[in-house]
This record gives C-alpha cells, sequence and structure tokens, in this order.
C-alpha cells in the first residue's frame, strides 16, 4: 500500500497517525507541498485533484482523508471504526462535522487566511475573515466540548475512533496557529490525550519541526 502525503499537510497528518497507531505499512511518497509538488505534472498524472493524501492499494486508489481512514480501519478490522450501525453512523457523523464545520472556520478562515491572505485582499479584509473564523470556530469548541465529549473520553464516548484522529488533526492545526483552547476543557484534556498516544509524535514531528523553524525565522526577523 502506497500513501502519497506531506506531513505539513492538515489532512495527511491524521492518515499517517493511524497508521503509525495501528501498525499498518505503507510506502511513504513525500509530495512537497511547499514547493507546489502536488501541483507538478508527474503527481497530477496519479492524482487530478493536486491534493494530497492520496493513497493506492494494488489497481485500487483513494483520495480524501476521511474516505482513506475508513478503508484502512476496515481493511486491518480496526475497532476503531465499529460495525454496528449506529456506532458507525455517530464515527460518520462526527467525521463529517469536523471536516466541514470546524474545519472550515478554525482552519481555513482561522488560519489559513492569516497565514496565506488571499491575492487581492487588504489586512483589513484579512482581520475580518480571520475574526469571522474563530468566531464560529467558538461556536463549533463548545458544541465539542459540552456535546460530543460529555459522555467519555473520545469524540465518541470512551473508546478512540477514526473521528478523534480526524478531528485531532484540525484542533491541533488551530492550536499552532495560536487558537487557545483554555475556555474548553474538555477539549484541551482530550487533545492531551491525543498527543500522548504512542502514533502521535512520529505523525506530527516534521510539522512540530516545520513550525520551530518558521517560529525562528520570525524571531530572527523581528531582531
Amino acid at each position: 500500500m502506497k500513501l502519497y502525503s506531506d506531513p505539513i499537510s492538515t489532512t495527511s497528518r491524521p492518515v499517517l497517525h493511524f497508521a503509525a497507531e495501528n501498525g499498518i505499512n505503507l510506502e511513504l511518497v513525500h509530495v512537497d507541498m511547499l514547493t507546489g509538488g502536488a501541483q507538478h505534472p508527474d503527481y497530477l498524472s496519479i492524482n487530478p485533484n493536486g491534493i494530497v493524501p492520496y493513497f493506492v492499494d494494488g489497481d485500487f486508489a483513494l483520495g480524501e482523508c476521511s474516505a482513506i481512514l475508513k478503508y484502512l480501519a476496515d481493511r486491518t478490522a480496526s475497532p476503531a471504526y465499529p460495525v454496528e450501525l449506529r456506532a458507525r453512523a455517530r464515527v460518520n457523523e462526527a467525521m463529517d462535522w469536523f471536516a466541514t464545520n470546524l474545519h472550515k472556520d478554525l482552519c481555513v478562515f482561522g488560519v489559513y487566511v492569516a497565514v496565506m491572505p488571499p491575492e487581492g485582499l487588504d489586512p483589513a479584509g484579512v482581520q475580518a475573515l480571520v475574526t469571522y473564523g474563530r468566531t464560529r470556530a467558538a461556536r463549533w469548541m463548545a458544541v465539542l466540548n459540552d456535546v460530543m465529549l460529555a459522555d467519555g473520553g473520545f469524540v465518541c464516548g470512551d473508546q478512540i475512533t477514526i473521528a478523534d484522529y480526524l478531528g485531532a488533526t484540525f484542533v491541533s492545526f488551530g492550536e499552532a496557529g495560536g487558537f487557545d483552547l483554555s475556555p474548553w476543557p474538555r477539549v484541551a484534556a482530550w487533545m492531551q490525550r491525543m498527543r500522548a498516544r504512542p502514533g502521535f509524535a512520529p505523525a506530527y514531528a516534521p510539522f512540530n519541526a516545520w513550525l520551530a523553524q518558521r517560529a525562528a525565522e520570525a524571531q530572527g526577523v523581528a531582531a
């Protein structure tokens, strides 16, 4: 099995985390997002969407991190993707919730717009979008804290599911962008549990190293 990915990519990390933690042997092909590797003709011939991750298992290929997580969990009969109808539906619901509501407001508006402002948008417009995203993200964090994490240590109860792997990457990206979790103690505790898991460190180490490098460069410029 082959995975085209970049650990800098927010959507690559949940797949890398799940694979590392569950002993799934993947041939990793690095697609360097920072140098435009996803738009290289060679990669576009494999994945015309020009995004990562992209998964290949023999003659079967699959994009979208949520779909890849589900496939890998099913392929390995992982309890992280339960087979009972309603339990599975709950996991699917949580994954859709993370990938739409939280990701859009926290990651796209709250962080990406600040880091990579849309061309032609003035600083006031950038700040307005960031404020909008973070205000909306606070609403979703309240739902995550007060409802989704109210019945156990993980998003769908007492046991980890693939929804946790997906959600943690979005929340951690928000934290990297300066989004403070202290108003939502259950969310903060959940992230501590996710960080303590054995697959988290290897999956997130390149991203954390990149963040440290950016911080050092920013300090150098400020000095």
